[in-house]
Protein backbone atom coordinates (compact mmCIF):
# COMPACT_ATOMS: atom_id res chain seq x y z
CA UNK A 1 0.00 0.00 0.00
CA UNK A 2 1.39 3.25 -0.97
CA UNK A 3 1.09 6.70 0.42
CA UNK A 4 -0.75 10.13 -0.97
CA UNK A 5 0.97 13.40 -0.56
CA UNK A 6 -1.11 16.41 -1.31
CA UNK A 7 1.69 19.02 -2.20
CA UNK A 8 1.96 22.61 -2.53
CA UNK A 9 4.13 23.80 -4.89
CA UNK A 10 4.23 27.63 -4.41
CA UNK A 11 4.03 30.37 -6.36
CA UNK A 12 5.45 28.54 -9.39
CA UNK A 13 9.50 29.21 -9.41
CA UNK A 14 11.81 26.97 -7.77
CA UNK A 15 12.65 29.35 -5.65
CA UNK A 16 9.31 28.88 -3.90
CA UNK A 17 8.86 25.65 -3.64
CA UNK A 18 9.59 24.60 0.37
CA UNK A 19 12.52 22.20 0.91
CA UNK A 20 9.40 20.16 2.55
CA UNK A 21 7.67 19.99 -0.53
CA UNK A 22 10.47 19.08 -2.85
CA UNK A 23 12.07 16.54 -1.17
CA UNK A 24 8.82 14.88 -0.75
CA UNK A 25 8.39 14.93 -4.59
CA UNK A 26 11.97 13.40 -4.88
CA UNK A 27 10.83 10.66 -2.58
CA UNK A 28 7.58 10.07 -4.81
CA UNK A 29 6.94 7.40 -7.47
CA UNK A 30 4.45 9.18 -9.65
CA UNK A 31 3.27 12.93 -9.62
CA UNK A 32 -0.45 13.66 -10.25
CA UNK A 33 -1.92 17.26 -11.52
CA UNK A 34 -3.69 19.66 -13.29
CA UNK A 35 -1.04 20.06 -16.53
CA UNK A 36 -0.83 23.54 -15.86
CA UNK A 37 0.51 22.75 -13.24
CA UNK A 38 2.43 19.46 -13.20
CA UNK A 39 4.17 21.92 -16.21
CA UNK A 40 6.29 23.74 -14.08
CA UNK A 41 7.49 20.85 -12.03
CA UNK A 42 8.76 18.84 -14.73
CA UNK A 43 11.45 20.88 -15.14
CA UNK A 44 12.74 19.78 -11.64
CA UNK A 45 11.80 16.73 -11.86
CA UNK A 46 11.94 15.27 -15.25
CA UNK A 47 12.52 11.82 -14.48
CA UNK A 48 9.39 11.04 -12.69
CA UNK A 49 6.17 9.56 -13.54
CA UNK A 50 3.38 11.77 -14.48
CA UNK A 51 -0.51 11.85 -14.34
CA UNK A 52 -2.16 14.83 -15.73
CA UNK A 53 -5.77 16.03 -16.86
CA UNK A 54 -7.41 19.16 -17.33
CA UNK A 55 -9.55 21.64 -15.67
CA UNK A 56 -12.83 20.27 -14.26
CA UNK A 57 -11.20 16.82 -13.62
CA UNK A 58 -10.33 17.67 -9.72
CA UNK A 59 -12.13 14.41 -8.54
CA UNK A 60 -11.35 12.03 -11.46
CA UNK A 61 -7.27 13.32 -10.46
CA UNK A 62 -8.02 12.53 -6.38
CA UNK A 63 -9.62 8.78 -7.45
CA UNK A 64 -6.55 8.39 -9.78
CA UNK A 65 -4.16 9.42 -6.61
CA UNK A 66 -6.17 6.19 -4.83
CA UNK A 67 -5.96 3.78 -7.49
CA UNK A 68 -2.17 4.06 -7.78
CA UNK A 69 -1.32 3.78 -3.79
CA UNK A 70 -4.02 1.42 -3.84
CA UNK A 71 -1.02 -0.24 -6.49
CA UNK A 72 1.46 0.57 -3.29
CA UNK A 73 2.91 3.87 -5.26
CA UNK A 74 3.93 6.71 -3.43
CA UNK A 75 2.06 9.41 -4.95
CA UNK A 76 2.24 13.39 -4.83
CA UNK A 77 -0.61 15.10 -5.52
CA UNK A 78 0.32 18.85 -6.38
CA UNK A 79 -1.67 21.81 -6.61
CA UNK A 80 -0.23 25.36 -6.88
CA UNK A 81 0.04 27.87 -3.86
CA UNK A 82 -1.18 25.93 -0.59
CA UNK A 83 -3.33 22.71 -0.89
CA UNK A 84 -5.50 23.91 2.15
CA UNK A 85 -6.15 27.15 0.02
CA UNK A 86 -9.11 26.63 -2.59
CA UNK A 87 -6.64 23.46 -3.33
CA UNK A 88 -6.54 19.87 -3.51
CA UNK A 89 -6.41 18.59 0.33
CA UNK A 90 -10.47 19.27 0.74
CA UNK A 91 -11.47 16.75 -2.37
CA UNK A 92 -8.85 14.12 -1.98
CA UNK A 93 -10.04 13.97 1.75
CA UNK A 94 -13.77 13.90 0.68
CA UNK A 95 -12.48 10.96 -2.00
CA UNK A 96 -10.83 9.20 0.23
CA UNK A 97 -13.12 8.79 2.72
CA UNK A 98 -15.35 7.60 0.51
CA UNK A 99 -12.92 5.03 -0.81
CA UNK A 100 -11.51 3.89 2.43
CA UNK A 101 -8.22 5.38 2.09
CA UNK A 102 -6.32 7.01 5.17
CA UNK A 103 -2.82 7.56 4.53
CA UNK A 104 -2.82 11.02 3.75
CA UNK A 105 -0.17 13.81 4.38
CA UNK A 106 -0.87 17.23 3.72
CA UNK A 107 2.26 19.73 2.45
CA UNK A 108 2.17 22.89 2.89
CA UNK A 109 3.15 25.58 0.63
CA UNK A 110 3.02 28.99 -0.28
CA UNK A 111 -0.39 30.79 -1.33
CA UNK A 112 -0.82 33.45 -3.41
CA UNK A 113 -1.54 36.01 -0.89
CA UNK A 114 2.06 35.80 0.52
CA UNK A 115 4.14 35.45 -2.51
CA UNK A 116 2.18 38.47 -4.40
CA UNK A 117 2.01 40.42 -1.24
CA UNK A 118 5.75 40.24 -0.11
CA UNK A 119 6.17 41.34 -3.73
CA UNK A 120 4.17 44.74 -3.30
CA UNK A 121 5.36 45.18 0.39
CA UNK A 122 3.67 44.10 3.88
CA UNK A 123 -0.35 44.60 3.05
CA UNK A 124 -1.16 41.45 4.86
CA UNK A 125 0.48 42.47 8.24
CA UNK A 126 -2.49 43.26 10.20
CA UNK A 127 -6.13 40.79 10.11
CA UNK A 128 -7.14 40.14 6.74
CA UNK A 129 -9.33 37.71 4.60
CA UNK A 130 -9.24 36.06 1.11
CA UNK A 131 -11.79 35.80 -0.82
CA UNK A 132 -12.14 34.20 -4.52
CA UNK A 133 -14.43 35.87 -6.87
CA UNK A 134 -14.72 32.92 -9.36
CA UNK A 135 -18.77 31.88 -9.03
CA UNK A 136 -17.57 28.18 -10.25
CA UNK A 137 -18.39 26.22 -7.06
CA UNK A 138 -19.75 29.48 -4.80
CA UNK A 139 -22.59 31.41 -6.01
CA UNK A 140 -22.20 34.96 -6.84
CA UNK A 141 -24.30 36.26 -3.93
CA UNK A 142 -22.63 34.34 -1.40
CA UNK A 143 -19.26 36.05 -2.77
CA UNK A 144 -20.93 38.93 -2.56
CA UNK A 145 -22.06 39.20 0.69
CA UNK A 146 -18.63 38.13 1.82
CA UNK A 147 -17.11 41.11 0.14
CA UNK A 148 -19.49 43.43 2.04
CA UNK A 149 -18.91 41.83 5.41
CA UNK A 150 -15.28 42.02 4.57
CA UNK A 151 -15.42 45.78 3.92
CA UNK A 152 -17.97 46.27 7.09
CA UNK A 153 -14.62 44.60 9.18
CA UNK A 154 -11.87 46.95 7.97
CA UNK A 155 -10.33 43.88 6.90
CA UNK A 156 -7.45 43.46 4.31
CA UNK A 157 -8.59 41.92 1.52
CA UNK A 158 -6.83 39.60 -1.14
CA UNK A 159 -9.06 38.31 -4.14
CA UNK A 160 -8.27 35.29 -5.64
CA UNK A 161 -9.45 34.54 -9.35
CA UNK A 162 -10.19 38.00 -9.87
CA UNK A 163 -11.40 37.59 -14.01
CA UNK A 164 -11.20 35.28 -16.40
CA UNK A 165 -12.03 34.82 -20.19
CA UNK A 166 -16.11 34.73 -18.86
CA UNK A 167 -16.44 36.49 -15.79
CA UNK A 168 -14.53 40.09 -17.78
CA UNK A 169 -15.91 42.33 -15.03
CA UNK A 170 -16.16 40.29 -12.14
CA UNK A 171 -13.07 42.76 -10.29
CA UNK A 172 -15.46 45.61 -11.83
CA UNK A 173 -18.45 44.60 -9.98
CA UNK A 174 -16.45 43.70 -6.69
CA UNK A 175 -15.00 47.23 -6.51
CA UNK A 176 -18.82 48.78 -6.82
CA UNK A 177 -19.59 46.85 -3.88
CA UNK A 178 -16.43 47.47 -2.09
CA UNK A 179 -17.07 51.29 -2.39
CA UNK A 180 -20.10 51.27 -0.99
CA UNK A 181 -18.61 51.18 2.20
CA UNK A 182 -14.37 51.87 1.93
CA UNK A 183 -13.01 55.17 0.47
CA UNK A 184 -12.21 55.71 -3.41
CA UNK A 185 -8.90 56.41 -2.00
CA UNK A 186 -8.39 52.79 -0.55
CA UNK A 187 -4.94 51.80 -0.95
CA UNK A 188 -4.85 48.50 -3.36
CA UNK A 189 -2.30 46.54 -5.14
CA UNK A 190 -1.99 43.68 -7.75
CA UNK A 191 0.47 41.25 -9.09
CA UNK A 192 0.39 39.47 -12.29
CA UNK A 193 2.02 35.88 -12.60
CA UNK A 194 4.31 36.17 -9.03
CA UNK A 195 7.85 34.41 -9.75
CA UNK A 196 6.91 33.57 -13.50
CA UNK A 197 7.99 34.95 -16.73
CA UNK A 198 6.18 38.47 -17.31
CA UNK A 199 5.29 39.01 -13.55
CA UNK A 200 3.77 42.49 -13.27
CA UNK A 201 3.03 44.66 -10.13
CA UNK A 202 0.72 48.01 -9.53
CA UNK A 203 0.01 50.21 -7.05
CA UNK A 204 -3.10 52.18 -7.23
CA UNK A 205 -6.84 53.24 -5.15
CA UNK A 206 -9.75 51.53 -5.09
CA UNK A 207 -11.28 53.54 -7.88
CA UNK A 208 -8.38 52.89 -10.45
CA UNK A 209 -8.35 49.61 -9.36
CA UNK A 210 -11.94 49.33 -11.21
CA UNK A 211 -10.99 49.97 -14.36
CA UNK A 212 -7.55 47.89 -14.29
CA UNK A 213 -7.79 44.04 -16.24
CA UNK A 214 -6.56 41.51 -14.88
CA UNK A 215 -6.43 37.63 -15.19
CA UNK A 216 -6.54 34.09 -13.29
CA UNK A 217 -2.99 34.49 -13.26
CA UNK A 218 -3.38 37.84 -10.78
CA UNK A 219 -3.49 38.40 -6.84
CA UNK A 220 -5.48 41.49 -5.75
CA UNK A 221 -4.96 43.14 -3.24
CA UNK A 222 -7.53 45.92 -1.26
CA UNK A 223 -5.68 47.63 2.01
CA UNK A 224 -7.75 48.39 5.45
CA UNK A 225 -8.05 51.78 6.40
CA UNK A 226 -4.86 52.17 7.50
CA UNK A 227 -3.25 50.63 4.40
CA UNK A 228 -0.38 52.88 3.62
CA UNK A 229 2.03 53.30 0.65
CA UNK A 230 5.81 53.98 2.07
CA UNK A 231 8.26 53.81 -0.11
CA UNK A 232 6.64 52.54 -3.09
CA UNK A 233 5.50 49.76 -1.13
CA UNK A 234 1.92 48.73 0.42
CA UNK A 235 1.93 48.82 3.94
CA UNK A 236 -0.69 47.64 6.63
CA UNK A 237 0.69 48.96 9.69
CA UNK A 238 0.70 46.64 12.74
CA UNK A 239 0.60 49.43 15.02
CA UNK A 240 4.13 49.69 16.56
CA UNK A 241 4.38 53.13 16.10
CA UNK A 242 0.97 54.42 17.73
CA UNK A 243 1.83 57.66 19.84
Amino acid sequence: MGKIYVIGSGPGNEGGLTIQAKETLNACDIIAGYKAYTALIKPLFPNKEYYENGMGGEIERCKKCVSFANEGKNVALVCSGDPEVYGMASPLLEVTEEEGFSDIEIIPGVTSALSCGAILGAPLNHDFCIISLSDLLTPWEVIEKRLKAAAEGDFVIALYNPSSKNRKDYLKRACEILLETLDKDTKCGYVKNAGREGEEKRICTLFELMKEEVDMFTTVFIGNGNTKILNGKLVTPRGYFKE
